[in-house]
């Protein structure tokens, strides 16, 4: 199994709150897609930099346990481009764990 973690912004770049029906499409999409996701209700809070402006963020995290075959990491990274138009963000940040379900 594969553990995809997707950080979703609270705020788009320039300051102005994400609307909260951002979340439930992606939400929705998601399961209809993969099946079910997790998601925690503490913010994560993170900093990065990208042409010498430091960017403060606020996200959520969501989770997502699949089979590792290729059309899983295939589809993650259509879903990646999508989210990045969506939440009007130079880049979403997900990350992929191998797991075992006991």
């Amino acid at each position: 199994m594969i553990r995809f973690e997707i950080l979703l912004p609270l705020f788009h770049n320039d300051g102005r709150p994400v609307e909260k029906e951002q979340f439930v499409a992606t939400d929705d999409e998601l399961v209809q897609r993969f099946g079910a996701t997790s998601t925690d209700s503490i913010v994560v809070s993170g900093r990065w930099l990208y042409r010498s402006t430091v960017y403060s963020d606020q996200l959520i995290r969501v989770r997502l346990d699949l089979e590792d075959v290729p059309e899983n990491w295939q589809a993650m990274r259509e879903v990646k481009e999508t989210l990045k138009t969506r939440f009007e963000q130079i880049d979403i940040w997900i990350t992929a764990s191998r797991i075992e379900i006991v």
